[in-house]
């Protein structure tokens, strides 16, 4: 099957219903930032109060993720996703109130966008969970597939939306279009069946949080997919280098900056909507090493590309490389858990993905300003390209990990 499987949107409706709210609310959420983001600059025009909207969000969503999968292995997850919908939900009501009678608070805006991400944070792992509860074995890694291409579609055509809307109607709109989404999602979740995890419920709390950890540790395969994502981010990210790379061979044109990122997101849809080539495949650990190692090696490309062309041509493949990455080891992290510690692994897969590429970004800055923004870009995919080609040959249960047979025991 070469193209986007949609199998599980037909034979699912529950999946389908969740699919088409998780959709919406993504969509709806990235018309939301560009609504904070323009309303915090109206506010202060400080680039600070501007950032600091990202850290506001993003350390929430981390430290509670960690407590959310606790939860996810406690608790009914639908239940614990819909009341967190549902927090969302208020929260984007009370964004739209604000902007609406002009209240002006920075303070406000960042403590409501703070709700947000701690909701996010609680419910994102029991979330994640749904698909491999939902859909047959067969059809989890086109179930995961199909989330990420969805995502990936909200990230273009979200932000498009709000300048529509912002231009049109102000932010308070962007925020009422957010909340709006939020009512299709919990109509999603609320028409799911019940979603309590397997054997005893675990109670909550640290050791509960240690005990997940502890888990992932004995488990080659568990370990390798993790480290994976963390050699390609961390070692790779290459978003901080774009201006500086942008400035020295294209005279910082930011039609050309614009396009660097146009040519990773399009690159991803494409792969998305290609993903039928990678979702029947049964080694789902060699798929993720693979693509880790071409998403390294399009990177080195990136930074000794000397032409436009050859330049989008990369990050391109770079994208399409990620996706396919984060589908195999999105469908693998799920397979390879049993249900009774699906919710704590899968946070820490969340909380692994939330800050492995801002850590990655960091890494690029720092090389960057030591040494040059191309040696940045070209010792970091080649160290990414060597390190998975370590994990691979070192770690034969990831390379060898099958789906349909069973859970894999402890090292």
């Amino acid at each position: 099957m070469r193209f986007v499987d949609l199998r599980p949107l037909r034979s699912s409706p529950d999946f389908r219903r969740l699919w088409t709210g998780t959709t919406t609310s993504t969509v709806g959420g990235q018309i939301a930032l560009v609504a904070v983001l323009a309303q915090v600059w109206d506010l202060t025009g400080s680039s600070v109060a501007v950032g600091a909207i990202g850290l506001t969000n993003a350390v929430p969503m981390i430290l509670f993720g960690l407590l959310g999968g606790v939860l996810a292995d406690s608790v009914d997850r639908r239940k614990l996703v819909l009341g967190t919908t549902l927090a969302q939900f208020a929260t984007a009501a009370m964004l739209a109130a604000q902007a609406l009678v002009g209240l002006g608070s920075l303070a406000v805006v960042l403590t409501l966008v703070a709700v947000q991400g701690t909701c996010m944070g609680l419910g994102a792992p029991a979330r994640r969970t749904f698909v491999a509860r939902l859909l047959p074995e067969h059809q989890v890694s086109a179930g995961v597939a199909l989330n990420h291409l969805s995502f990936q579609a909200a990230m273009l055509a979200g932000p498009a939306i709000a300048g529509v809307v912002i231009a049109g109607w102000g932010v308070g709109a962007c925020y009422v279009v957010d909340a709006l989404a939020f009512t299709v999602a919990c109509y999603g979740v609320f028409r799911l069946p019940a979603m309590r995890p397997s054997g005893e419920p675990t109670r909550p709390g640290p050791r509960a949080i240690w005990e997940g950890w502890r888990f992932i540790g004995r488990r080659p395969v568990l370990r390798g997919a993790f480290l994976s994502d963390v050699l390609a981010t961390v070692l790779a990210m290459p978003i901080a280098l774009f201006p500086a790379i942008n400035a020295e061979r294209f005279g910082g044109d930011p039609e050309t900056l614009g396009l660097f990122l146009s040519a990773i997101a399009v690159g991803g849809i494409a792969a998305g909507l290609a993903s039928g080539t990678i979702t029947g495949a049964q080694r789902p650990g060699l798929v993720m090493l693979v693509s880790a190692g071409v998403w390294g090696a399009a990177l080195v490309g990136f930074g000794l590309a000397d032409s436009l062309w050859l330049t989008l041509c990369c990050l391109a493949v770079a994208g399409a490389a990620d996706t396919f990455s984060v589908v195999s080891r999105g469908s693998l992290v799920q397979l390879a858990t049993p249900d009774s510690h699906r919710g704590r692994v899968t946070s820490v897969e969340y909380v692994v993905g939330a800050a492995g590429p801002d850590v990655g970004n960091f890494r690029a800055g720092l090389v960057a300003g030591a040494t040059s923004p191309v040696f940045a870009a070209v010792a970091g995919g080649a160290l990414c390209v060597a390190g998975v080609a370590v994990l691979g040959l070192t770690s034969t249960p990831l390379r060898r990990f099958r789906i349909g047979r069973p859970t894999e025991s402890p090292a």
